[in-house]
């Protein structure tokens, strides 16, 4: 193949795009960001309060050799952009009975916290159920997650060599039901089942594969000095130091084509931007529903798309704090947590909600004054052409801070309504999405093998970002834009530097447990 001149266009700085601008632009290519967003980040957005910027979109980093990988790819250390914090608690459980659970970084301080809580029957069936999940993490991180253009059959033969894996793999087997047949408590049921909705989808519906996000956060929890958004403005200042160009507040109207493949991106102002590779990282049922244009309609199937995810009220703002003793990340959970799902898979906001309560200016100590939150309450999507609710902000609140009070948790002073987002709010943010915040559901043994790929139909066009593969989250958007990065390398017949970059068949990395030395800026 002949040489072209490299112009790549990334739409949308979001983590995917960002990730694939960094190793496209190490690699030599000319390459623009464009984002409708006054900065970087995308669903890792902040909003202003008075203590400062707070996070209003993730609160935590896992996988982080993903972000080594990269990093060192272009020829740096994470640890010298972003200063990582390990966290000694993962995250603090509340229940509506008063009891309470911490679990740790350490398995040996969890399993001790678990006899205490519920005693040596429950510990055993958490050690039996964290062996469970760190073989389906082991199993399926290179055939699923590390892979550009994953298989079922490729699946099947890596669950054959591991038999306690293949129960997963049975059409209609759930987290919920393996929960169920591993734990006698039902407070473990609700606790690992919390983390289906970190891809936006219903224990009760999501398949029982996703008991191995339990083995991705064991493995360890970090959170970033000064708040999320700053590892996406680490990437996007490595990103202009390598000569990327990034155009912010401007918005993509329409993918041009010639010849069966792109040639430009054109924008609100009429600009025009010639571009022999365009990765699009924004929801790509925007593509679907002809947000860019007719060229680019036809890639995407409805099946990658549709069903969406849950979205999600999140409440963003400072307040001093009163009531219980919060770690940084908490879990308030409700009474009925089946009848929260049931409220949620018909559309309507549960009366007994669960909730996540990010402290994020916590981890060791109690900040004195203000201090800021991000409070997540689990949605359903926004759907196109529905009516806004002139109530809803105001019925959140009521269901929101009402729970937490009956915690014995309260904030003065109150959030103002300017702080909230809503499924609407995300909806007009990420256009084409309903709101939903992880692309696809999850929901269905296959559903994380119909999710777009990085390479598209339309010679030119690939996809970034949590709504392509592998998936929605932080590393998942990340490796989603190095799969993207990757094709293109490959489908221009580049020799690229990245020491570890792979071309048709996707990314290589190293192990989640490879060890690696300690920086003094990863210290706690």
């Amino acid at each position: 193949m002949a040489q072209m001149e490299d112009r790549v266009v990334v739409i949308g700085a979001g983590l995917g795009g960002l990730a694939a601008a960094l190793r496209l632009a190490h690699a030599g290519m000319r390459v623009t960001v464009i984002e409708a967003q006054a900065g970087p980040g995308g669903k890792m957005r902040t909003l202003d309060s008075p203590a400062g910027a707070v996070d209003a979109g993730p609160t935590v980093l896992t996988m982080r050799h993903v972000f080594d990988d990269l990093f060192e790819d272009i020829g740096v250390c994470l640890a010298d952009h972003v200063t990582l914090i390990p966290e000694d608690i993962l995250a603090r459980h509340w229940w509506p009975d008063g009891s309470t659970l911490d679990l740790h970084a350490d398995m040996e301080a969890s399993a001790a916290a678990i006899r205490d809580f519920a005693g040596p029957q429950a510990e055993r069936e958490f050690l039996a159920f964290t062996r469970h999940a760190t073989r389906l993490f082991d199993t399926f991180d290179g055939p699923m997650m590390r892979t550009a253009e994953p298989r079922l059959g490729a699946l099947m033969q890596a669950a054959s060599r591991a038999p306690a894996v293949l129960s997963t793999m049975v059409p209609f087997a759930t987290l919920a039901g393996t929960l169920a047949r591993r734990f006698t408590d039902p407070r473990f049921r609700q606790l690992f089942g919390r983390y289906a909705t970190y891809v936006g989808g219903s224990p009760y519906a999501s398949p029982a594969l996703l008991a191995l996000i339990w083995s991705a956060e064991a493995r360890g929890v970090w959170r970033i000095a000064g708040g999320m958004h700053r590892l996406a403005r680490a990437m996007a200042d490595l990103a202009t130091a390598r000569g990327v160009a990034f155009r912010y507040n401007r918005n993509a109207v329409r993918i041009e084509t010639q010849g069966n493949r792109v040639a430009a991106v054109h924008l609100t102002d009429g600009t025009r931007l010639a571009a022999d590779a365009i990765v699009f990282n924004g929801d790509p049922a925007a593509l679907r529903r002809g947000l860019l244009g007719p060229a680019a309609q036809g890639v995407v199937r409805k099946a990658a798309v549709s069903p969406g995810s849950l979205s999600a009220h999140v409440w963003a703002f400072a307040a001093r704090a009163a009531g219980p003793a919060l770690a940084h990340h908490n879990v308030f959970f409700c009474d009925d947590y089946q009848a929260e799902f049931d409220a949620l898979g018909v559309g309507r906001m549960p009366a007994d909600p669960t909730l996540y309560v990010c402290a994020q200016d916590r981890g060791g100590k109690e900040p004195q004054g203000l201090e800021r939150f991000e409070i997540i309450m689990n949605a359903p999507p926004f759907r196109d052409g529905a009516a806004l609710n002139p109530r809803e902000a105001e019925k959140c609140r009521t269901r929101v801070f009402d729970t937490l009070a009956s915690f014995g948790l309260s904030f003065d002073p109150p959030p103002p309504e300017s702080s909230l987002t809503t499924p609407a709010g995300f909806a007009a943010l990420f256009p084409g999405s309903d709101g939903s915040l992880y692309g696809r559901s999850p929901h269905g043994m296959t559903a994380s093998l119909k999710r777009p790929r990085a390479r598209t139909a339309l010679p030119g066009l690939y996809l970034a970002g949590g709504g392509a593969h592998p998936g929605a989250g932080i590393p998942m958007a990340t490796l989603s834009g190095m799969h993207a990065a990757a094709a293109i390398l490959a489908d221009r017949g580049s020799t690229s530097t990245s020491r570890r970059m792979v071309t048709p068949g996707g990314i290589s990395t190293r192990s989640a447990t490879a060890a690696r030395k300690p920086s003094a800026s990863s210290a706690s």
